[in-house]
């Protein structure tokens, strides 16, 4: 495969990281600047490229084995070394063979796209995510990860109460979420929660503990009780698990930066409980053999059955958390065969003693609780550090462990057989149709059935006895439309023409038009003039009878039938075996264990920096919920697939808990024993529990009391401040000052807000007009008769701006409040006693007739009974109202500064834009703007923000450097979560991707030590997935716009947007 130094350079920058890639993958070399000098020399031709490696590689004396180029196979711990000659597989790359060097490439490229096919990650992906790792861990010592991202509870303890009957979530108190992970899915275990909730310590042992088990263990155990009584009746969005952690952590002997490895927690803790009950069980049996409920719940056996140096044996072994390998396996059924198979099997079951060793495991008693630890870290030795496996893992909702039971040992076996068997002709006939799919001798492949079919149409095509650069008139005449004509012999195909050869001109302009059209080569399938018939569009034989083509388009027809049926015929073979093995455990005997799916433990991130969350289902909703720290949400089986089994992005399970689904009680809610009814909330706890309970939610309760008097207050001198200013002012108001002796009227305070004295006269001219316009056809009506007239006239108006069909860029909601409820389908009385405060304002006009109209006006206000209006429905209206006009202001203002290129500024504005809209779009679909709009234009903004911090960080100067990690740890890695928090929006998670992405590829770079270890501390911030919101600080304050002026910006701004597409507003 030879490519041109000057097509070369056209390649896309991914199809040179793949050609990289490919070297890599063939040689071994790891040095990006040796590899990138090979393919310069060979100019892209990759066997050229590894005879330069390896003959440079000859040249340089190998000093000892850790200096060897290996490559690891697929599911097999041999190594294929290059330069040793201890394995026979080694195909050597330094002599002069041809053949050898291409077959060495096949195979290396074989297996990277074997790997790619069975596991969804390329090497590429897996490479990146080692490199990425080992940079993380490379200065561990040195990485003093400060939780900044850990966010502070928002002030507004309203914002923290729990709604209704809602899962309670638990505090991220700095790098904890394994934590809430674990004990979310164990407290939702109901029998185990029971167990924790009702656990009372051994009376002997109250006052002074024994030892320092029991010094440790019971007061973990107290406070794991507090957090589960929280957990059942705290009024209280999520609670603070602060006081079990610490003990922990004491325990773990770890600094608060590091975050724990959750199966080590998960052992730590089951042996805590165990001990606790096991001190509690001695004390009430007495002179018994104590029963501790822990183990009951959590723990099983299995017989370990096997031939040590050709002697059997058989041990019976407790189990707790069982293990399970990753790396090389798809599905859990398969890491559990593997698992319970160690060595030569064929000794196991064998009438003779043989030298062999091995054994297999067999399930004697499984647990109620049945856990799986997924091995997902594995220690890479060369790096010399761990590092993640991100292969795809299927598990199901329903497990049957009947195939691994002692029980079923001896049918079992027998199964296995069959599937050994079964697999080992399913290999050979996947073999048999690779070679039909993947057909050639060179590096690209390509379907038989398609080559025959190419053959069958290139020799059917019409045959021309020129050249196919000859037949070309290069002259066109002014204004003819021509078809492009590509360079030559750059791809091999024939260049189209759309105009006759007799149709061609010629001339300087014909020329000058010609050679203009081919630098710029514009496909127009709609537009372009019919080929003529007597120029092919492909390439055609230039002699070939009649005869020869009636009997090679006969031989390629049969040839192409029969491989077509060759290849249906193994595609079928194939399926059947497939679906013989998926059957093969599926007749009753073998459904007798059924474990359903009751928690997934999740990690996102890599070896050494990530987040925990939960996936757990709950059986009386039927549906999976999402524990994230104090985050609690509806999931769904499809959204656990795609971030548990792993092969997306970063995120994989690491725990599976199944519960025996015959064993009910597990999950079954308390009844009381009197009265029958289910207990809930506070009635589940015993009295020393549902007492520490209701303390906390009055204390609670005393926070939202305090919070409301203070906002109160604070209302209340914004109210007394704004009557100063207005008095002191006087200025020109859309809402009647009453006299007085009336009592004042509630009217929407974002009239007096918005540019007062504009808005006050532009609404005032529209009053007048309408009323003038009732007076002219009423001349000798009464006051009350032209008020009425003029209101329809003024409702006429606004309701015909609302039912006009406008661009984006006019926006008549921000003209008039009535059109903003109009759009919305305001309450009738909201809208008359809107429009009438409209025409009761005292400074409407000078003349009788005005004022005769605004007192008027004023008098039906008075007269408006406060069941007849709901002052609370009405303010809500013009608040929301308010708050749209708030919302188009920092979209208009954020939007403005987009342009400008002032991105950094620009970003806050979007940032509150999106969040006040979103809360609008909440109550109805037109009362914000369009939401994808200020998404796009927010992710945007981040991009650009995140670009220029990395460019800032390239520069390698100190100030610059901390000047772009200040603006990523301020800015970019504070406004992820909001992006991140709603995952059905993909674009935004793309973004989020790209931007760590672009941190990551530092870490393949040389750079100075100090920039290396700002890069290794600042990473894990960027890469925690956790989607908690950090409160911003203040939102920027806004300028004070009139109706005119803002819709005239508004119209400005909008009309300047070049997006890809017409984005339609919210109405």
């Amino acid at each position: 495969m030879t490519v041109e130094q000057n097509v070369l350079q056209q390649h896309s920058q991914k199809h040179q990281q793949t050609l990289l890639n490919q070297l890599r993958e063939v040689t071994g070399t790891t040095d990006v600047q040796l590899l990138q000098q090979a393919l310069q020399a060979s100019n892209g031709d990759l066997a050229e490229a590894v005879a330069f490696l390896t003959e440079k590689n000859a040249k340089v004396p190998q000093q000892d084995e850790a200096t060897y180029y290996q490559t690891a196979q697929i599911n097999n711990d041999r190594y294929i070394s290059v330069g040793s000659q201890a394995d026979t597989n080694v195909i050597d790359l330094t002599g002069d063979d041809k053949d050898d060097l291409q077959r060495a490439i096949a195979l290396s490229l074989e297996e990277s796209n074997r790997a790619f096919r069975e596991t969804g990650i390329t090497d590429e992906e897996q490479a990146i995510s080692r490199v990425l790792e080992a940079s993380i861990a490379e200065n561990k010592a040195s990485l003093k990860r400060t939780h900044t991202e850990v966010w502070t509870d928002s002030p507004n303890p309203h914002d923290r109460k729990r709604q209704q009957n809602c899962p309670v979530g638990l505090k991220n108190v700095g790098n904890t979420c394994w934590f809430s992970a674990v004990i979310q899915s164990l407290f939702n275990l109901l029998e185990f929660q029971r167990l924790v909730l009702h656990y009372s310590p051994p009376a002997r042992v109250q006052d002074l503990p024994r030892n320092q088990k029991e010094h440790r263990n019971l007061p973990f155990m107290q406070e794991l009780r507090c957090l589960f009584s929280l957990l059942v009746g705290s009024k209280r969005k999520y609670v603070d698990p602060s006081r079990a952690v610490e003990i922990l952590k004491d325990a773990f002997k770890s600094s608060e930066s590091q975050q724990q490895d959750v199966s080590e927690f998960t052992h730590k803790l089951l042996d805590w409980l165990e001990d606790a009950f096991q001190i509690k069980a001695e004390e009430d049996r007495e002179g018994e053999k104590p029963k501790n409920p822990m183990v009951d719940l959590f723990y099983g056996r299995f017989l370990a059955v096997g031939v040590l140096e050709g002697k059997k044996f058989e041990n019976t072994e407790m189990f707790g958390q069982y293990p399970l390998q990753v790396n090389g396996f798809k599905d859990l059924h398969e890491c559990l065969e593997a698992a319970m198979i160690e060595g030569e099997i064929e000794s196991l079951h064998s009438a003779e003693n043989s030298a062999k060793s091995g054994q297999e495991h067999w399930f004697t008693e499984l647990p109620p609780v049945l856990t799986f630890e997924l091995s997902r870290f594995e220690f890479n030795q060369t790096l010399g550090r761990p590092e993640k496996i991100h292969n795809k893992l299927e598990f199901p909702s329903m497990l049957y462990m009947d195939r691994y039971m002692d029980r079923n040992r001896d049918i079992t076996r027998i199964k296995r057989e069959e599937i050994r068997r079964l697999k080992e002709h399913l290999t050979v006939l996947q073999q048999r149709l690779e070679r039909y799919l993947s057909y050639g001798s060179g590096p690209k492949r390509f379907p038989l059935a398609d080559v025959l079919q190419y053959a069958m149409e290139f020799a059917s095509s019409k045959p021309v006895c020129t050249s196919p650069v000859e037949d070309i008139d290069t002259t066109v005449p002014p204004g003819a439309t021509t078809a492009q004509v590509p360079p030559p012999a750059s791809t091999g195909e024939q260049p189209d023409a759309s105009v006759p050869p007799e149709c061609s001109g010629s001339g300087p302009q014909a020329q000058q038009q010609q050679q203009q059209q081919q630098r710029i080569s514009i496909h127009k399938p709609f537009t372009q003039s019919r080929v003529p018939p007597d120029l092919p569009m492909h390439p055609a034989p230039r002699h070939i009878s009649e005869e020869e083509l009636r009997v090679l388009e006969g031989c390629l027809h049969r040839w192409r039938s029969e491989v077509e049926n060759d290849t249906r015929d193994l595609q079928a073979s194939i399926s059947r075996i497939h679906r013989t093995i998926e059957l093969m455990y599926s007749d009753k005997s073998m459904m007798q264990a059924p474990y359903r799916l009751h928690a997934v433990l999740v990690h996102e991130g890599q070896a050494n920096a990530g987040h925990y969350w939960a996936y757990i289902f709950d059986p009386h909703q039927q549906r999976w919920m999402k524990y994230n720290d104090i985050s609690v949400t509806k999931s769904s089986w499809e959204e656990l697939v795609r971030d548990s089994f792993g092969g997306y992005r970063n995120a994989s399970a690491y725990c599976l808990m199944y519960i025996d689904d015959k064993k009910p009680f597990l999950i079954e809610e308390e009844f009381d024993k009197e009265t029958g009814q289910m207990l809930s909330g506070l009635d589940k706890l015993p009295p020393d529990l549902k007492e520490y309970v209701e303390a906390d939610n009055k204390l609670f309760e005393k926070e939202m009391e305090e919070w409301d008097a203070l906002q109160a207050r604070k209302l209340q001198q914004e109210k007394l401040a704004l009557a100063a200013a207005s008095v002191a002012a006087q200025p020109m108001s859309t809402e009647p000052c009453p006299p007085d002796n009336t009592a004042p009227q509630h009217d929407p305070e974002y009239m007096e807000q918005q540019s007062p004295t504009g808005d006050s006269k532009h609404l005032q001219e529209d009053t007048e007009r309408a009323i003038s316009k009732a007076a002219a056809e009423h001349d000798e009506k009464s006051p009350e008769a032209l008020l009425n007239t003029a209101m329809k006239v003024e409702y006429t108006r606004l309701l015909r701006f609302a039912q006009e069909d406008t661009p984006p860029e006019r926006d008549y909601r921000l003209l008039h409040v009535i059109v903003y409820f109009i759009h919305n389908q305001a309450p009738k009385k909201i809208v008359e006693r809107t429009l009438l405060v409209q025409f009761a304002d005292r400074n409407l006009g000078f003349d009788e007739r005005c004022k005769s109209i605004m007192k008027v006006a004023r008098a039906k206000l008075e007269l408006i009974k406060p069941d007849e209006v709901n002052m609370e429905e009405y303010e809500m209206w013009h608040q929301d109202y308010m708050k749209f006009r708030d919302t188009t202001v920092f979209l208009l203002i954020g939007l403005e500064l987009f342009l400008k290129k002032s991105y950094m500024d620009s970003l806050m504005y979007l940032i509150y834009a999106y969040q006040y809209n979103k809360e609008l779009l909440a109550k109805g679909p037109y009362r914000g703007h369009e939401e994808e709009m200020i998404a796009h234009y927010r992710r945007e903004c981040l991009l650009k923000v995140n670009e220029h911090a990395a460019a800032l960080f390239e520069t390698g100067e100190e100030t610059k450097v901390n000047a772009g990690l200040s603006i990523m740890n301020e800015l970019v890695v504070a406004c992820i979560p909001l992006l991140l928090v709603d995952e059905m929006e993909e674009k935004d998670m793309v973004a989020v991707e790209d931007m760590r992405n672009r941190w990551c590829s530092y870490l393949g770079q040389e750079m100075e030590p100090n920039l290396q270890e700002k890069l290794t501390d600042f990473l894990p911030k960027l890469l925690d997935c956790s989607t908690e919101i950090k409160s911003f600080h203040d939102h920027p304050k806004l300028p004070s716009y009139s109706t005119l002026e803002l819709c005239e910006r508004y119209g400005r701004v909008m009309t300047s947007l070049t997006l890809s597409r017409t984005p339609a507003d919210g109405r």
